[in-house]
C-alpha cells in the first residue's frame, strides 16, 4: 500500500471489511430501506406499515421486520392488553441510518434520479434496438 494516501488506505481497508458487506446487504433487499424510512415518522403496526407503503405482502413484511430487528435497526414492543398490540420503531442505531446516510441518499435521488432512470431507459431502447437488427451473414 505504498504511495497510497490515508483516504486511499481507508478506502482499501473498507474493501475487505465485512461492516461494509453488511451494511451493502442492507441495501440488496429491496424492502429494507423502504420499511426504515417508514418508520422514520415514529413507531407503527404491521397494518400501519403496510398501507404505508403498499405493494408489500405480509410475508414479505414479516421478513423485513425480522431481518430489521435481528439487526439492530428495528425495535418490536409488545403490549400487554386485550387484543394483543405490537409496535415497531426504529431504535438508535436504525435512526442514525435512517436520518444519516439514507437521508442523503434520498437528496441525492431527488437530485439525480430522473437522470438515473432516463439512463436505464436508454439502456434498455439501444438494447432492444441491437437485439431487433436482422442478423448479418458474412458470405
Amino acid at each position: 500500500m505504498a504511495g497510497m494516501n490515508e483516504h486511499e488506505r481507508h478506502c482499501e481497508e473498507l474493501v475487505a471489511d465485512c461492516r461494509l458487506r453488511a451494511v451493502a446487504e442492507l441495501f440488496a433487499h429491496t424492502w429494507d430501506p423502504v420499511v426504515l424510512a417508514a418508520l422514520r415518522a415514529g413507531p407503527r403496526r404491521r397494518r400501519e406499515l403496510r398501507a404505508a407503503i403498499g405493494g408489500l405482502s405480509d410475508k414479505v413484511l414479516t421478513e423485513t421486520l425480522r431481518r430489521l430487528c435481528a439487526r439492530g435497526l428495528v425495535g418490536r414492543h409488545a403490549f400487554v392488553q386485550a387484543p394483543p398490540r405490537v409496535e415497531y420503531a426504529l431504535t438508535p442505531l436504525g435512526c442514525s441510518l435512517v436520518n444519516g446516510p439514507m437521508r442523503v441518499l434520498g437528496e441525492w435521488i431527488l437530485e439525480h434520479g430522473d437522470a438515473l432512470l432516463k439512463a436505464q431507459e436508454d439502456q434498455e431502447a439501444q438494447e432492444a434496438q441491437e437485439n431487433a437488427l436482422p442478423a448479418t451473414s458474412n458470405i
